[in-house]
């Protein structure tokens, strides 16, 4: 840059990404046609593999699964009419929901209450709720708690919800 030219600066923000471009005029709009044709494509590729929870279609798929009162979160379906594994994710699937509502302090359930509401033996419970964190439907708070993974919200919507409203004839 010779002492005659003009130094721009520019700064760009796109959703989390904040850069800042600055030099010759040429310089820097070559560095910003090669930000956006590189960053842009790659941020709209990557955008559509990244799993985001739409919390109005997620409750579209629980109307007359899933209730919230003041005392928190119920299964409307019958629980002879489900699996255990069923009934714990719709647990958690609904602890998630009252909390993304605000009805509920948190999305995490302790083994105990998901015990008291599936009626089953803990050791049931447990070897339950084993296998829905293996699949990756649900995950295990540091607190010991467990609540249901966005993995799991997806799989949900994709394929449990509408195989429980067959089964319930819903």
């Amino acid at each position: 840059m010779t002492c005659g030219e003009d130094k721009i600066v520019i700064h760009v923000k796109y959703k989390d990404v904040e850069k800042n471009f600055s030099g010759s005029v040429n310089n820097v709009w070559i560095s910003i046609n090669k930000f956006f044709s590189e960053f842009i494509p790659t941020f709209v590729i990557a955008k559509k593999m990244i799993l985001n929870v739409n919390l109005q279609n997620l409750i579209n798929d629980c109307e007359k699964l899933i209730a919230l009162t003041n005392e928190g979160p119920h299964l409307l379906a019958s629980r002879d009419k489900l699996t255990d594994s069923e009934t714990l994710v719709l647990q958690l699937l609904a602890s998630y929901i009252g909390f993304k509502l605000g009805t509920l302090e948190s999305d995490a359930i302790s083994r105990e209450d998901l015990q008291g509401k599936l009626g089953k033996s803990s050791k049931i419970v447990s070897t339950r709720l084993g296998e829905l964190v293996r699949r990756e439907l649900a995950v295990k708070t540091n607190g010991g708690k467990y609540k249901i993974s966005v993995f799991g919200i997806a799989q949900m919507q994709r394929e449990i919800l509408p195989r429980i409203k067959v089964k319930l004839s819903i």
